[in-house]
């Protein structure tokens, strides 16, 4: 009888488990039971939709085209906040888009370090912005960019890493430089980092568990945010407030869990080994990042252009991680890279 009980216990603890780390479906955009698709989008060589914003000068006629990718628990709408006068002054475009699983692009099951660099090309390519483009990824958007430059350095025109998230796995990053940089993060991060990385199947239960602090930045916590964030945060709750919902819609399962677990997984190269896109000086790699980072460590930002001295880094001070949300931040980070392209013709 006792084992008969215990058999029982162990077959509920089952299920109980497993319905607790078990996503729900997703709500694709454009099903019945999904949210609507309220915007353009372009339908890729795997068949998937990636949902896309414009802004600047027109397409058509813009000297300077730029695909952007956004953060963490961001869309598209999430881009630089450079006045349309600037835009047309400077004959920029900026082509926007939701990332696989965000907003009212279709999930990817496939979704890797990889995917994000053929997911931006392909997008380039429906919309004809020509053999060269600019990139530019905020935060988690980072790693596209590193994508982009292991995968199609031969379309770039330039690049912008900006705040962008780091791995801590990376292998050359020294063991004790990594160590540090990992303690410097609010306990519940480390713990959520390390699920992330070593557990990623628990990813969807660490995000949406009650039973003590997750992570952070899944959760918004004020305490990500120093006295300049802090300064922003009402000008950004009122810029976002008509599409912030949008950005996990279809599920924290294919937002915000495959993002952490790719972003924060195994990749198949050390970024700090890539070779120069542009060893002629036909176009420039540049690294932004507040010295008063409060999400991401600036000692690993620090440490890369002394493996990759191509990169133009750039540390600002006083600052913390919300810099596309700062109008002159944003005209500065555009201005470095026009300066760059003009240096070099």
């Amino acid at each position: 009888m006792v084992g008969k009980i215990v058999l029982v216990l162990l077959v509920g603890l089952m299920g109980i488990t497993y319905k607790t780390i078990t996503p729900p479906p997703p709500k694709i955009c454009g099903s019945p039971s999904g949210p609507p698709v309220t915007g353009p989008r372009v339908r890729l060589k795997d068949d998937r939709l990636l949902a896309y914003f414009e802004k600047g000068d027109a397409r058509a006629k813009a000297t300077y085209k730029i695909v952007m990718a956004h953060g963490f628990h961001c869309s598209r709408y999430d881009s630089l906040l450079a006045s349309q006068e600037f835009l047309e002054e400077h004959g920029v475009y900026i082509l926007s888009y939701d990332r696989a699983g965000y907003g009212e692009s279709d999930p990817n099951p496939k979704r890797s370090v990889k995917s994000e660099a053929f997911d931006v090309e392909n997008l380039a390519d429906a919309l004809q912005l020509g053999p060269k483009f600019y990139v530019m990824g905020f935060s988690m958007g980072g790693h596209t960019v590193w994508s982009c430059l292991k995968y199609i350095p031969h379309r770039l025109a330039g690049a912008a890493l900006i705040a962008p998230v780091v791995n801590y796995w990376w292998p050359s990053f020294p063991p004790s430089l990594s160590q540090e940089a990992f303690k410097w993060q609010l306990v519940q991060d480390q713990w959520a980092v390390r699920v992330f990385h070593y557990a990623p199947r628990l990813t969807y239960w660490w995000i949406t568990q009650k039973w003590f602090p997750g992570s952070s930045v899944s959760a918004s916590d004020n305490k990500i945010f120093n006295p300049w964030d802090t300064k922003l945060i009402p000008n950004i709750t009122e810029f976002r407030k008509h599409f912030e919902h949008q950005a996990r819609q279809q599920g924290i399962y294919e937002s915000l869990v495959r993002d952490a677990n790719v972003g924060f997984g195994s990749w198949d190269y050390d970024p700090m080994e890539l070779h120069n896109p542009f060893p002629n000086g036909e176009g420039s790699v540049h690294l932004w990042h507040g010295d008063d980072d409060l999400i991401v460590p600036v000692m690993l930002q620090r440490y890369i252009p002394t493996k990759l001295p191509w990169i133009k880094y750039h540390e600002l001070p006083s600052v913390g991680h919300m810099l596309i949300y700062d109008p002159n931040i944003c005209d500065t980070i555009l201005k470095a890279l026009l300066q760059g392209e003009k240096n070099s013709s």
